[in-house]
């Protein structure tokens, strides 16, 4: 008996003695960390258990101990862009970071347009995968995972950019990447992809923000078991968001909303989202999304238009962004093949809205407001430099008055305002442009990107 006691004591000892520190699975080699930052750190050692880190880019030391829950969390200083670099961390055990790049990193989440590969078949994809060697781009694809209740973890590698890793990576995502880093002269980019084809927008808010609002949790529970995905609010959350809350990151991309056509409160939806996130991460990072493309569903609704509607409203929220996608796709494919365009045109909002390198048109005429002046209606846009229609005149818009019966209206472009009229409506009060499901806007401006659908209140 006592020989047991004897074991079982230095077996505890054992085992307190070489207790590892370890961290979560993003904070690993190849990653790449924020630029001019404070950087946040953080993982699990024994209780009170002591650590060193040590920074090879400036030899600072930095010492944290754990909690008594087995916890510990720094912030660490990062330098302008370069690498590679290591960190080392020493307690009981001691963990190198090697190959760490220091550069600029984005969040890309959503469903299937945004987790969409070369691999699935995009536009010019085999010589895009061919030519997409770069060793100073990262790639961190989270694993599909649910749960109920939030994780400390994920699953996923930091992957740098070869043809192989590109043809299975997000290919929205990675199209950002490049154009960002070849106008910002090569700085190393970092992507965080967490997407799941399928997925209401729901699933990634907190399930908390949803129950505490009655209007968000009617619409939530009005989606459908999906075979593919989960459903319930909450549960993509908490498993591929939750534990990278506090990756310091410069922003995120979402590309997201096939799955919530039909929802009449989309926009509140989309909105408490973009609200959690900041929160979460104490940041009002920008936020920069895509607008879901035009599709012939073949039903007879106009469940997709609201959706594209909803998030131009959207863009009320501070630091936002979108990207229309009526020029680039067709109307018989969900997926839309032309995902570098995608890719560009969100890089190039970055790049003008974020880091104000770029002076030109990065967005659509995007509707402001009108006034009436007798039976005409006069649009206002912003974004309206050289504003254009495709054929040179437009049959998408339509005027309603006091019954709400909209018809179609004559419209000419005078002096960036859009003057529009139909002899069946004497008064008009309300307006609406591409009214359709698959309605691809006809208004350009000077950067030849198109108008978003809209509808006024």
């Amino acid at each position: 008996m006592k020989n047991n006691r004897f074991f079982f004591i230095i077996l505890l000892f054992t085992n307190w003695a070489v207790a590892d520190v370890t961290l979560p699975s993003f904070f690993a080699d190849n990653m790449v960390l924020q630029r001019h930052s404070q950087v946040r750190l953080w993982g699990w050692a024994n209780p009170k258990e002591a650590l060193t880190i040590t920074t090879s880019w400036d030899g600072a030391t930095y010492k944290v101990t754990a909690t008594n829950l087995a916890e510990w969390s720094t912030s660490i200083a990062t330098p302008k862009e370069g690498g590679p670099y290591t960190i080392t961390l020493k307690g009981y055990n001691e963990v190198v970071l090697k190959n760490i790049m220091i550069g600029e990193v984005w969040l890309c989440s959503g469903q299937s347009n945004m987790e969409m590969t070369a691999s699935w078949g995009i536009l010019n994809g085999d010589e895009d995968v061919a030519q997409a060697s770069h060793p100073n781009l990262r790639i961190f694809t989270v694993a599909k995972a649910s749960a109920s209740a939030p994780q400390l973890n994920l699953t996923g590698s930091w992957k740098t950019c070869t043809p192989e890793t590109m043809k299975n990576s997000s290919a929205v995502a990675y199209f950002f990447a490049r154009q960002l880093q070849t106008s910002l002269k090569d700085v190393p980019i970092g992507i965080i992809v967490s997407a799941w084809g399928g997925t209401a927008a729901e699933v990634w808010i907190p399930e908390t923000i949803i129950n505490k609002d009655e209007l968000l949790k009617t619409a939530a529970s009005k989606l459908n078991p999906n075979e593919y995905c989960p459903h319930l609010p909450g549960t993509t959350f908490n498993t591929m968001i939750h534990p990278l809350v506090g990756y310091t990151i410069a922003g995120t991309l979402w590309y997201q909303g096939e799955s919530n056509v039909g929802s009449n409160a989309y926009d509140k939806t989309f909105a408490a989202l973009i609200k959690s996130w900041r929160q979460l991460w104490a940041n009002d990072f920008p936020f920069y999304f895509v607008q879901i493309a035009p599709y012939n569903d073949g039903y007879q609704h106009f469940g997709s238009v609201a959706i594209r509607d909803f998030q131009r409203r959207t863009l009320q929220l501070p630091n936002t962004g979108m990207v229309v996608t009526s020029d680039i796709s067709t109307t018989d494919d969900i997926h839309p093949k032309d995902k570098k365009s995608v890719g560009i045109r969100l890089a190039n909002l970055a790049l003008a809205k974020h880091y104000k390198i770029s002076t030109g048109l990065v967005d659509g005429p995007l509707y402001k407001n009108y006034r009436i002046q007798k039976d005409r209606l006069l649009l206002e846009f912003d974004y309206a430099t050289g504003m254009y229609f495709k054929n040179k005149t437009t049959s998408q818009f339509e005027i309603a008055g006091a019954d709400n019966v909209f018809y179609p209206a004559d419209a000419i472009i005078k002096n960036s305002i859009i003057v529009v009229r139909s002899n069946k409506v004497k008064n008009p009060t309300r307006v609406r442009f591409a009214w359709k499901n698959d309605a691809q806007s006809d208004l350009f401006n000077a950067a030849h990107l198109p108008a978003s659908s809209f509808i006024t209140e």
